[in-house]
């Protein structure tokens, strides 16, 4: 069976150096551990936005290794940072439509943010600021989907509805999905593999 993703080297963030080991064959992956254990800087490593100094492969599909890496912007990834990380000086609508050709106003509506189509990042709440750069990042995805604490923003029953609604889009696309999150429900709802990052290496997870 090919691996939906692995991931093998040493993650270098600040002055550590976690070792990586890693070989998932779900679709749905979480990645669980403490705070500062390395989470954040797994998931920019595998987009490209941090060095693994090692190999990542996503469905067979090489995208570092000897001699190869894949720009970020060639590997197809819908990334939800932590912080949200809008263009601040485009509105929803055109956030949305970064890096996607097409209409916007499904997901728009389903995530509840179709009246904010016109409102420049700068106007909104916390919890509208996630839920656009959810979008964007449901509209961007062609390989795979990294979420990094998508929800943290938002209330318990509108975290249960756009959690659903991602792992759906998800799900209808065929789209491996990794998600950091320290919420028990979201791993719960969006994960059926999870890994622990610890002290010194990421590792299955053991109950």
């Amino acid at each position: 069976m090919t691996a939906t993703l692995r991931a093998v080297g040493r993650l270098v963030f600040g002055a550590r150096v976690v070792g990586v080991d890693w070989t998932a064959h779900s679709r749905r992956i979480a990645i669980v551990g403490p705070s500062g254990a390395g989470k954040s800087s797994l998931l920019r490593a595998l987009c490209g936005l941090a060095p693994l100094h090692g190999e990542v492969t996503v469905r067979g599909s090489t995208w570092e290794g000897p001699g190869r890496f894949v720009p970020p912007w060639e590997r197809g990834i819908g990334l939800v940072p932590q912080d949200a990380t809008l263009f601040p000086h485009r509105s929803v609508r055109d956030n949305l439509a970064w890096s996607h050709r097409g209409d916007v106003s499904e997901v728009a509506e389903a995530l509840g943010i179709a009246p904010l189509l016109d409102r420049m990042p700068r106007n909104l709440s916390g919890g509208e600021r996630q839920r656009v750069a959810v979008g964007r990042a449901l509209l961007a995805a062609r390989t795979a989907l990294l979420l990094d604490e998508p929800f943290a923003a938002l209330d318990r029953a509108r975290r249960d509805a756009v959690a659903a609604y991602v792992d759906a889009w998800a799900a209808a696309r065929d789209l491996p999905v990794v998600l950091v999150s320290h919420d028990a429900r979201d791993v719960a709802n969006l994960a059926d593999e999870i890994w622990e990052v610890g002290e010194a290496a990421i590792a299955p997870f053991a109950a």
